[in-house]
């Protein structure tokens, strides 16, 4: 397995849309639905901090989401640019395999 984690910090006035986007059932999950190979995402809210979120995406493994990343390349820049105003802050934690 390929999972691939993301931390946001997202404004109070944006936390409604962007749990719809980011969601297990949002724009980006099914975006990743394209590929067989996609296995869900987690998305989880800080008990502490405000605004504070992770992703986790699943994947059966890096050759798996490095092939849907080549192959809808496109689809992707243009939702992630679409969200863009939905965050504050955006880091990448890591690619990790178990």
């Amino acid at each position: 397995m390929f999972i691939v984690v993301w931390q946001f910090e997202v404004n109070e006035e944006n936390v409604t849309a962007f749990e719809a986007a980011y969601g297990p059932e949002g724009a980006w999950a099914l975006l990743f639905r394209a590929s067989v190979d996609y296995q869900g995402t987690e998305l989880l809210r800080d008990a502490y901090v405000p605004g504070s979120y992770l992703t986790i995406d699943r994947w059966a493994n890096e050759e798996a989401f490095r092939a849907f990343r080549k192959s809808h390349d496109e689809d992707y820049e243009v939702l992630d640019r679409s969200c863009d105003a939905l965050t504050s802050r955006e880091t990448r934690i890591g690619a990790y395999t178990l």
